[in-house]
């Protein structure tokens, strides 16, 4: 499956999930992974810049602390220079010293590092202050360009809107009220996310893009995939349906780009429950799944036109259950794994039977009709007659769709809104 709901902003992956694709009369699972994105240090950073802009303001505004600023940087490039002379100095005496005996060699190496020493320790506050303030200036100039100095992913986010003007409440007072905002967020691995905002995180409907790989379209909660929505990769492949904490969960269809799809229950991001496996070279598997296999009670048509109705369990067949190929022949009996294995019944197009105790797949010991066999071949009939009968959810799965097409359908409405305010001018750079 292809790749398409954290504190540092990364970008937003893709969670583990599971999709059965067909092959042959056994399925296989295809993993994928969706995502979250989380934005819970967005506000804080923002508060932290106006608390860092007031006292900014402040500092400036008093007499002295402007002309000491600039320099600071003077003075420490005045000190650095002569620590470095007269280190130059005191190594100069060393080098000049090697002609004299090994103890005065060692005193004059302890007087220079004394002396170093001394000098460092003078000029201590000095050079701290002139590092602290060439840093603040790189980090600033890092900033306007876009970039982190400490190397975080932190995107470039826009927000639509005033924060509360005309009425005099700020962005705290919005957020406890209620208010969500269109926004756009871009990510440093391409990724981008246009819609609803709320908290510093995707709130409400709006639609993320992956680089390349593919989008999702609809409902958000705490920067999750949370509610309806529609999931779509580059190759093809396509999700509708419920989420629940970023994951694919209740109700909804999933085609994959080959031409297979599974229309039914999800439970964590697999297929769980009941639903409906297709797959492109006309098999197809109506029954229970657990946890992206089949397990259960199921009807499973194979391309070559056999049918088998009965227990699976593990992605096999096991148990009890009835096999009719496609040349007229049937089995009703015991399975171990994919073969006939126990008692059971063995019938030809023509009317002639086998009956016996079976063993991977062959008649083992021909035995008469008795007790166990009638027994073995009625509970097979009994177990497929409940997997034809098992209660499908289409009626659940449609409205699920239908659900998930409302949502994408608005998730681009506030994505068109946000770029639209943004084009106009209407946002403000809050990094």
């Amino acid at each position: 499956m292809e790749a398409p709901k954290k504190k540092s902003q990364t970008k937003l992956t893709r969670t583990q999930s599971s999709l059965l694709r067909c092959s042959s009369p056994t399925t296989r699972s295809s993993v994928h992974s969706l995502s979250s994105v989380n934005e819970d240090d967005f506000h804080d950073e923002e508060e932290g810049e106006k608390n860092r802009y007031k006292k900014r303001k402040n500092k400036t505004n008093k007499p002295g602390s402007t002309r000491f600023v600039a320099a600071a940087p003077v003075l420490g490039f005045f000190s650095a220079c002569s620590l470095f002379f007269y280190l130059v100095y005191f190594f100069y005496l060393g080098t000049q010293a090697v002609a004299l005996s090994t103890t005065e060699n060692v005193l004059l190496v302890l007087i220079f590092v004394a002396v170093a020493l001394y000098l460092v320790n003078r000029n201590k506050v000095l050079i701290q202050r002139s590092v602290s303030v060439l840093k603040h200036s790189w980090d600033g100039n890092l900033k306007r360009l876009g970039f982190s100095s400490k190397g975080s992913a932190k995107p470039v986010q826009w927000f639509i809107g005033e924060t509360g003007s005309t009425t005099g409440v700020g962005k705290d007072s919005n957020e406890k009220k209620g208010i969500a905002k269109e926004g756009v967020e871009f990510y440093s691995n391409g990724d981008f996310y246009e819609g609803e905002f709320h908290g510093g995180k995707c709130n409400g409907s709006g639609v993320y893009h992956y680089f390349v790989s593919g989008r999702y379209e609809g409902d958000w909660v705490e920067g999750r995939y949370d509610g309806y929505g529609i999931e779509s990769w580059a190759r093809g492949s396509r999700y509708k349906g419920h989420y629940r904490q970023g994951l694919r969960h209740g109700y909804g269809v999933y085609k994959f780009y080959t031409g297979d799809s599974y229309a039914g229950e999800w439970f964590n991001g697999q297929s769980h429950g009941v639903g409906v496996q297709s797959c492109s070279d006309g098999s197809s598997y109506v029954g229970e799944f657990k946890y992206g296999v089949k397990h259960g009670l199921g009807c499973y048509h194979f391309r070559n036109g056999d049918r088998y109705t009965g227990e699976y369990f593990g992605d096999k067949i096991h148990g009890f259950g009835v096999y009719h190929f496609a040349n007229g022949h049937c089995y009703e009996g015991a399975w171990h794994e994919g073969r006939r294995q126990g008692y059971g019944v063995y019938t030809f197009r023509n009317g002639d039977r086998r009956c016996g105790e079976w063993d991977a797949g062959n008649l083992k010991h021909s035995l008469p009709p008795t007790d166990a066999i009638l027994g073995a071949v009625q509970a097979a009939r009994k177990t497929a007659e409940n997997a034809i009968n098992l209660q499908r959810k289409d009626d659940q799965v449609n409205k699920a769709v239908i659900a998930a097409n409302r949502a994408a359908t608005a998730a681009r409405v506030a994505a068109v809104k946000a770029v639209q305010n943004r084009m106009g001018g209407k946002f403000c750079d809050s990094v």
